[in-house]
């Protein structure tokens, strides 16, 4: 019988994924092993079509893998029924992507309580949970403005309250700053620091930004569907910007 608790949270070994379309594979990714342990704040990066993205598919679950293992606290994917695998996704990971995903004419409110439709959260504490999530990315003051009204920061950043409003083991954020100004990305990257820092939520951020990387503690590099590094951030910016040694 398997001891879940010998595996660190998040725990692959030689991952592959190979698409194949009118009998023509095509290898996404290619021996993949590492493991990320509870609290740490990972980058994956690399240029487009490295695998980043399809590598996060997979370790949210997502999508599977062909090739290899994944572990989520020590469980694969065909230890979860599909209810059980929905209910983890939604419960112990939250989702960060490029286009924000937010409904246009719901207030950031609405937006930011959709996921709890799905948990097993009373709906008398929806609004509650809802605002603590909003006030964490310091968006209160747009609590009832419709997401069409924001920036683009503060529409990441409503995305953001989005996918804390369970309180996540795990934040997956695929490219968070890809469509924002210099400025706003990086109050985007301060509040997702803080979220790791102060909090313990595990991030695994998706870029091909050296800068925005930087805010990790560590940095698994992709090229053509392998890692060719995994190395320790030696000088972390500091959630405002600066640098932390």
């Amino acid at each position: 019988m398997t001891n879940f608790a010998t595996y660190p949270l998040l725990y692959a070994k030689n991952l592959g994924k190979t698409y194949e379309n009118e009998k023509v594979k095509t290898p996404a990714l290619k021996d993949i092993s590492f493991s990320i342990s509870t609290g740490e704040f990972v980058a994956i990066m690399g240029p487009s079509g490295s695998g980043k993205s399809t590598l996060l598919h997979i370790l949210g679950f997502l999508d599977r893998h062909t090739e290899g293992e994944y572990r989520f606290e020590g469980k694969t994917i065909d230890d979860y029924s599909p209810d059980e695998l929905a209910r983890t996704r939604t419960a112990k990971m939250g989702f960060i992507f490029q286009a924000f995903n937010l409904l246009a004419r719901a207030t950031v409110l609405e937006n930011v309580k959709l996921p709890l439709l799905y948990s097993d959260i009373p709906e008398t504490r929806w609004n509650a949970v809802a605002e603590e999530a909003i006030r964490r990315v310091g968006m209160e003051h747009r609590m009832e403005y419709a997401s069409s009204q924001l920036s683009g920061g503060e529409k990441q950043r409503v995305a953001i309250a989005r996918a804390l409003v369970q309180n996540p083991q795990v934040i997956f954020a695929d490219e968070p700053t890809g469509n924002l100004d210099s400025r706003s990305g990086q109050m985007v990257m301060s509040a997702i620091q803080r979220l790791n820092e102060e909090c313990r939520h595990n991030v695994i951020l998706i870029t091909h930004e050296t800068y925005t990387a930087e805010h990790a503690e560590r940095i698994i590099r992709m090229k053509d569907g392998k890692i060719e590094k995994d190395e320790k951030v030696w000088h972390r910016h500091k959630a405002d910007g600066a640098f932390q040694k």
